[in-house]
């Protein structure tokens, strides 16, 4: 491959407009959804420590996939044959590595690994190929990623063809090395760290790519809840639990999208460094909104299934920790792009947490009800706020710290 040809496979730069997310990525996309329903319905069934903790590893795991995956589709052109081609085998490796959630830390411990360790170090290789070598800073950027990412698959093979416990280590430690490795600039012996600068990403489309991953999140969410329901003999006990995890969803989407996404859209797409603002509300901060949806769609299902019966612990914390962690994602993202604390996801934060004191006493259907009933007062509370005016601008100082967050 000619070096013209190399740099042809890079997204086109047009001042002032960002480049669309393509039907190949939305394609991409499809295997996601597949994975977070079985993380989901993993989680349900072994909600233990060590359950949420095998799979909070498996879910950050996907995530990194995801993400790292549409870093390399924001600089490389979906659009072109080669590029969706590696789309399309990423797509493959994908199916692999959800279908083997379940069995992640029993048969298929190895089948996970692989599939893993061959995505993220594959197509890093393809990106090094496919910059030339005129491309000095992004070429040295992709060569740092790689030397990462194949130190990590060291750890996920080897705990791949481990078991028990040495198998959760090993892959906590190669998920460490992956998530360390942006916040050090990818830093490697002789040739240092990467400047932020040297991440040149097209903001809007980053922007556009994760709120895409929170509609595959809510979308499977709403599956689970509807899936349920149709097997379930409607009462006014289940009917209620539907309606609640409807609305509750309907919250989260409205908490996002009605200001939060547009507003991270236009500031990434104006931002002086948009890899920096990339990296840390993109790719950090969007995880505990993602998990917190997840998280709640568990809790959906319990109460769908046990309505008015006793709120055990994995009901109460997947009840409260699902809005918790979505709002506390939520308020750092906003943050990030507008420089202060939303007050109404601190009140809806210390609400959550008062609830927590009194929720082992309440049924799970009356839990669900007022968790969502605050996650609708948080939604009313800022577009009230920033209708009238409250916030809606900010200094040109604050601005410019929020973009050099």
């Amino acid at each position: 491959m000619g070096d013209n040809q190399r740099g042809a496979l890079y997204r086109p730069i047009v001042p002032n407009q960002h480049s669309r997310v393509t039907y190949a990525e939305l394609f991409f996309d499809l295997v996601f959804v597949f994975a977070v329903t079985q993380i989901s319905h993993t989680l349900l069934g072994r909600f233990t420590p060590l359950g949420a903790l095998q799979t909070t590893l498996l879910f950050l795991a996907v995530w990194w996939v995801w993400v790292y995956t549409s870093w390399i589709t924001n600089w490389l052109n979906p659009e072109l044959t080669p590029v969706r081609v590696l789309l399309f085998l990423l797509m493959l490796g994908g199916l692999v590595l959800s279908t083997s959630i379940p069995k992640a830390f029993e048969s298929r411990g190895l089948w996970f690994a692989v599939a893993y360790a061959v995505m993220q170090v594959g197509r890093t290789v393809f990106l090094l190929i496919s910059t030339p070598p005129n491309r000095t800073l992004a070429r040295m950027n992709a060569l740092r990623i790689l030397v990462w990412l194949s130190i990590s698959a060291i750890f996920w093979i080897a705990g791949g063809i481990a078991e028990g416990h040495s198998r959760l280590v090993l892959w906590a430690v190669a998920l460490a090395i992956e998530y360390i490795s942006p916040a050090v600039r990818f830093w490697i012996p002789k040739y240092g760290a990467s400047s932020v600068g040297d991440w040149v990403v097209e903001g809007g489309h980053m922007a556009e790519r994760c709120a895409g991953f929170i509609i595959i999140a809510l979308g499977e969410s709403i599956v689970v809840t509807g899936s349920t329901f149709a097997d379930l003999p409607w009462t006014i006990e289940t009917v209620s639990a539907f309606a609640s995890a409807f609305i509750g969803a309907l919250a989260m989407w409205w908490i996002y999208f009605h200001k939060g996404a547009e507003a991270g859209s236009e500031l990434i797409s104006r931002s002086s460094e948009p890899g920096r603002l990339a990296r840390l509300a993109y790719t950090y901060l969007h995880m505990p909104i993602v998990a917190g949806i997840i998280l709640s769609a568990v809790a959906d299902e319990l109460v769908l299934t046990h309505p008015a019966d006793h709120s055990d612990v994995k009901t109460v914390l997947s009840a409260i920790g699902g809005p918790l962690l979505f709002l506390i994602g939520t308020i750092l993202f906003k943050h990030t792009i507008r420089g202060w604390l939303q007050l109404s996801h601190g009140a809806g934060i210390v609400a959550l947490g008062i609830l927590a004191w009194f929720a082992a006493g309440l049924t799970p259907l009356m839990l669900s009800l007022l968790t969502s009933a605050i996650m609708i007062v948080v939604a009313a509370w800022e577009s009230i706020s920033l209708k009238s005016g409250a916030g809606e601008t900010q200094p040109e100082e604050t601005q410019s710290e929020a973009t050099n967050a």
